[in-house]
């Protein structure tokens, strides 16, 4: 079976704000980057038309394909990202820094509020929490901000003529085809992430295809629509048919007041434990990745009113705290270089930072947060 996390590999590709320079997937921005724009290409073009008659034997109409392909075209960028996506081995700690940072949680409670009666509704018709929907819709689109904006045939057709996983992206492309071909949305709104990932909570073509639900009642399944009530509810039909079981817990950290019991994790050695049960797992057939699922698990948990993590986080590797961190990224920040944040999370905008300053002080220039250089910023 391919998840959506053979999609949409690595810790970066989470949708997760640019705190501290921390990567994230492209969001809905007013201006798509030049190397997302497609691009005329005599290979790619060629590599289309031998596609066509394939398409057409699983039951893609012409016309479908004309319009489909009528604006479509290679993008570079697209190609450029899928092979150079970073393996980045983020921390629980810094992880949940960004996963359930204060702007999330109050952006959630923000977002609950406005969308209870069908939340609510969804949680009644699916059992899956509400906040648990809430939660996805935060790490994937920023509650509706990011939703993208790169054409999905384009991208899916690029990755596909491309080759390094063209036979997944061949099957994304022909999902891409059928929902065209259904009429829930048209080529102009069939947009999405530079790999292909759809909506308020970032549905690849074929997912879509097997949970996308019409929760409106308008005969279409649009889950690119401002209103988020189509994407929301197709993540509660995903969830549901993972395995979700009406009234558990996803689980808890250990010890804290209403976790249930369940088998224990500790994800970062000198960490806090996790007690998880079935929900768990449900969570992880989103995205199979243990941070993802006690980030969505805590950030829900932080929308309905919990605490934070108790327990606390050891040194990192380079021997600073998070506090240590924060305060790097301040006084960096108060010195003129942009770190992209104050999140206590080490990313590329803060090394760069790290960098520019150590040039700056005729310094070894490595990028690396140390004791030493936050004793040299005073």
């Amino acid at each position: 079976m391919t998840t959506r996390r053979t999609f949409i590999t690595g810790i970066s590709a989470l949708a997760l704000s640019a705190c501290g320079g921390a990567p994230s997937l492209p969001g809905r921005s007013a201006r798509i980057p030049d190397d997302l724009r497609p691009v005329r290409n005599a290979d790619y073009d060629a590599w289309v038309a031998a596609f066509r008659p394939r398409a057409s034997a699983k039951g893609i109409s012409a016309s479908t394909l004309n319009a489909a392909f009528a604006e479509a075209g290679f993008i570079p960028g697209v190609v450029t990202r899928d092979r150079s996506q970073p393996e980045s081995a983020y921390s629980l700690e810094d992880y949940l820094s960004i996963a359930a940072s204060p702007e999330r949680i109050s952006k959630g409670r923000a977002a609950f509020a406005r969308h209870r009666a069908t939340l609510n509704a969804l949680e009644t018709r699916y059992g899956v929490d509400a906040e648990i929907i809430t939660a996805i819709w935060g790490l994937e689109s920023q509650y509706g901000e990011k939703r993208g904006t790169v054409p999905v045939i384009s991208a899916t057709s690029t990755l596909a003529f491309d080759g390094r996983r063209g036979a997944f992206f061949e099957r994304q492309l022909i999902a891409a085809l059928r929902i065209l071909q259904s009429g829930d949305t048209t080529p102009a709104r069939l947009v999405g992430s530079w790999a292909g990932a759809m909506g308020h909570t970032q549905f690849i073509p074929t997912s879509y295809l097997a949970y996308a639900v019409d929760f409106t009642g308008d005969g279409r399944r649009d889950i690119w629509s401002d209103d988020p009530t189509d994407a929301l509810a197709s993540t509660a039909a995903y969830l549901a048919k993972s395995g979700w079981q009406r009234g558990l817990k996803w689980g808890g950290e250990l010890g804290a007041a209403g976790t249930p019991a369940g088998r224990t994790l500790t994800p970062q050695s000198g960490g806090p434990s996790f007690a998880v049960t079935a929900n768990f797992g449900a969570i992880k057939r989103y995205n199979n990745s243990d941070l993802y699922a006690i980030g969505i698990g805590h950030l829900a948990d932080r929308i309905a009113g919990g605490a934070a993590i108790q327990g606390g986080f050891p040194p990192d590797s380079n021997g600073l705290t998070k506090g240590d961190r924060i305060t790097l990224q301040q006084r960096l920040t108060a010195r003129g270089f942009d770190t992209g944040g104050t999140s206590g999370v080490i990313g590329p905008k803060s090394r760069a930072a790290i960098k520019a300053y150590q040039a700056s002080t005729n310094s070894a220039v490595t990028g690396t947060p140390s004791r030493a250089l936050l004793a040299s910023l005073g």
